[in-house]
Formats: structure tokens, sequence, C-alpha cells
């Protein structure tokens, strides 16, 4: 990977935390680790389901 395209995806993951947006990669971590069981949402479901969780949504958007 260049530097380059290192620091824009850095720059990219600290915009979506400042918007309340965790990385997709983290969330299949975690649904492979706590939720083997469930189905994962798809990277567009994950980003509703966190904006929808950020602006007023259900439960806190939080599943465990």
């Amino acid at each position: 990977m260049s530097r380059l395209t290192a620091i824009a995806r850095r720059l990219r993951e600290t915009a979506h935390l400042m918007v309340g947006m965790p990385p997709y990669d983290g969330y299949c971590r975690h649904m492979d680790e706590h939720h083997p069981d469930r189905p994962r949402m798809s990277e567009a479901e994950f980003f509703r389901d966190r904006q929808q969780a950020r602006y007023g949504g259900k439960n806190g958007g939080r599943c465990c």
C-alpha cells in the first residue's frame, strides 16, 4: 500500500469516527466472534443502521 493510500484511508476512518461511524471490518470481526449464528449486515445496511443509531434510532443501535 502506498503512503498516500494509507494516509487517505486513515483520513477516511477519522472522518467516519467523528460522525459516529465505526469501521465496517470491526463490525464484521465483532459479529464473527460474538454472534456467529447471526447474519452480517451488508456495508450499506451497516451504514444506515449506524446513521439511524446516531440520529435517533432503535436502542442506540447496539446489539450487546
